[in-house]
């Protein structure tokens, strides 16, 4: 099943970390294909060069930018929290 059947534009756009362990063996350093290092849109509405709607945490950063000193506040918490079930609901058809 590809990210359009389940409502998703992806941009190929991913950043892969890998490193080598203490063996020297090639690892996979973070994760893959998640709504922070890939970028994922909904699909209804998308229009290529403008701003979209997106699950990853842009909106974190923005804010933390806006108010260097704060911590973060329940409502940003629970967006966040929010957008990652969406995301998890979205590409693995299971409730969260």
């Amino acid at each position: 099943m590809g990210f359009e059947e389940v409502g998703l534009q992806h941009r190929e756009e991913d950043k892969f970390e890998f490193g080598l362990n203490d063996k020297g063996e090639f690892i996979l350093g973070d994760e893959m294909l998640t709504p922070d290092n890939s970028r994922f849109w909904p699909l209804e509405g998308y229009e290529a060069g403008k701003s979209q709607p997106s699950y990853d945490k842009q909106f974190v950063r923005d804010y933390l930018r806006q108010h260097p000193t704060d911590t973060l506040p329940d409502d940003i918490i629970k967006k966040t929290i929010g957008k990652y079930e969406e995301a998890y609901e979205l590409l693995t058809g299971e409730k969260f």
